[in-house]
């Protein structure tokens, strides 16, 4: 991480995030999206599969629109009580600038061959019949990011499917993203495709901030 005073914002300020070493800004005018190449170590990567590996379960969705195939890979969400993952959270909250208290705890997924996750946004509809379940205390998603904790023998890119870029995975590579165009709009342009898994086993860690603090 650069060597300047860490900011702790409500919401990202991408000027900051373009001022980290080694980041790459996708030139897109429709979504805010970020690359960062080995923000992860090798050796946190594997604590986090470990960890993944010992605790995941079936993954679940707020709205598959019936389709039981939407969201096919396993899940699991992490301890921050656990002082390495506490670690990881507070390098992904000061990669953003974003005060850790409107994150949620660190979730972690597998894929296995022909798991995916179909084309979804991270944000909750406002006019979805579970908005106010997921939404009325912490409020609706802002920036999402995802490190890849291993690269898998075939598939598992993630598709940015309106801006038409697709990422490979590759061990410890973070995306970040803004779900929103500003407060209360949400960008639709941030749709993605976790692509099925072709040969191996695919694990990545998500962590989401919220527009207010999580309870």
């Amino acid at each position: 991480m650069p060597d300047r005073p860490v900011p702790r914002y409500t919401d990202a300020d991408p000027a900051w995030i373009a001022g980290h070493p080694h980041v790459q800004r996708v030139p897109s005018r429709e979504l805010t999206l970020f690359i960062r190449r080995d923000f992860l170590t090798p050796d946190e990567c594997a604590g986090l599969i470990d960890r993944i590996e010992a605790i995941r379960r079936p993954s679940t969705i707020a709205d598959a629109n019936g389709d039981i195939g939407f969201r096919t890979s396993e899940t699991c969400d992490l301890d921050r009580a656990d002082p390495f993952i506490a670690a990881i959270d507070e390098k992904l909250a000061a990669f953003a600038g974003i005060d850790p208290a409107y994150g949620e705890p660190i979730q972690g997924q597998r894929y296995a061959v022909g798991q995916e996750f179909k084309p979804h946004t991270d944000y909750f509809e406002p006019r979805g019949m579970d908005f106010e379940r997921y939404c009325s205390v912490a409020g609706n998603r802002t920036w999402t990011l995802m490190v890849y904790l291993n690269r898998p023998a075939a598939g598992g890119a993630t598709r940015f499917v309106k801006i038409g870029k697709t990422v490979q995975p590759e061990t410890g590579k973070l995306l970040a993203w803004n779900n929103r165009l500003e407060p209360g709009k949400y960008n639709g342009a941030s749709l993605h495709h976790g692509m099925k898994v072709r040969s191996g086993v695919k694990h990545i860690i998500t962590k989401w901030f919220r527009e207010r603090p999580w309870a």
